[in-house]
């Protein structure tokens, strides 16, 4: 038998911590997270819950305090600047949040996919191209700060996917866009992710959005809350042990809720509160 193929992306005890008014602040507090090659996740959560975070470390731009983040075989904590600077040319597509900071403004859509292949050998515009025209983007020699916010948005998907990356990032990529046009880039990004076998990481705070991947990961305080893979939510086990209350229940589990844990006879778990022998 041959040997697994590498997970386009591996989270284990992910930590990240930072400096706010003189405090630490733990962004992360132990993610455990696997994506397998040519597969779409969402990442859902709060403000604050550490979704951003947790895509800038996939993506380089952040080191990890504590815990191992890899991308193929390449640890992302021990990278130095140039083996940073490979990957995020080589192996990552990266769409950030708002279109700015992904294109040139003043190119045109098909300039801008030109320069995003440009160097790269065997790489070509054909991937790019083929979305900027299903996208509808116009083929003129106008610069993309010209075009509609959606155009704009299509470009931007077309540049990140152009070089054929093993590893799509996106940060809220439908963000500034309604649902007609939210619609149409979700259709080219799974039609072309799926041909090409592109994994998917993607930031969102639309659950319509985050159902169109093939899972969503509900992060919660810097963790791994909850997984839906099309058959419901359910909570995960941690690296640790732990297993967190699902939040519709959390008003009845307060933190610090004494409970007994034991096997309920049946292959299941059951949960007493420690006080008064209720079961969940």
């Amino acid at each position: 038998m041959s040997p697994d193929p590498q997970p386009a992306f591996r989270a284990s005890g992910l930590v990240h911590v930072y400096r706010e008014a003189e405090v630490d602040v733990a962004a992360l507090r132990g993610v455990d997270l696997t994506v397998p090659p040519g597969q779409r996740v969402a990442l859902l959560g709060r403000s604050g819950s550490g979704k951003s975070t947790l895509l800038s470390i996939a993506a380089g731009l952040m080191r990890p305090s504590a815990g191992t983040v890899t991308i193929g075989d390449q640890d992302l904590g021990t990278a130095d600047r140039r083996a940073l600077e490979r990957l995020r040319r080589d192996v990552l597509g990266l769409m950030l949040q708002g279109t700015d900071v992904n294109l040139l403004a003043h190119e045109s859509a098909a300039a801008n996919v030109a320069w995003s292949v440009r160097g790269l050998r065997g790489r070509d515009t054909t991937l790019g191209a083929r979305v900027l025209a299903a996208g509808g983007v116009p083929d003129d020699d106008r610069p993309v700060s010209a075009l509609s916010v959606s155009h704009r948005q299509t470009a931007a998907l077309a540049v990140a996917l152009a070089p054929r990356p093993r590893l799509l990032l996106a940060d809220e990529p439908t963000s500034r866009l309604d649902g007609d046009a939210r619609d149409a880039l979700l259709d080219l990004l799974v039609q072309e992710t799926t041909r090409e076998g592109i994994a998917v990481l993607l930031v969102t705070h639309d659950e319509r959005v985050a159902r169109r991947m093939d899972r969503m990961i509900h992060l919660r305080d810097g963790r791994v809350g909850e997984e839906d893979s099309g058959s419901g939510r359910r909570a995960v086990v941690a690296a640790d042990g732990s297993v967190p209350i699902p939040q519709h229940l959390r008003g009845d589990w307060p933190t610090g809720s004494l409970v007994t844990v034991e096997p309920d006879g049946d292959g299941g778990l059951r949960i007493r509160r420690a006080d008064d022998g209720e079961t969940r």
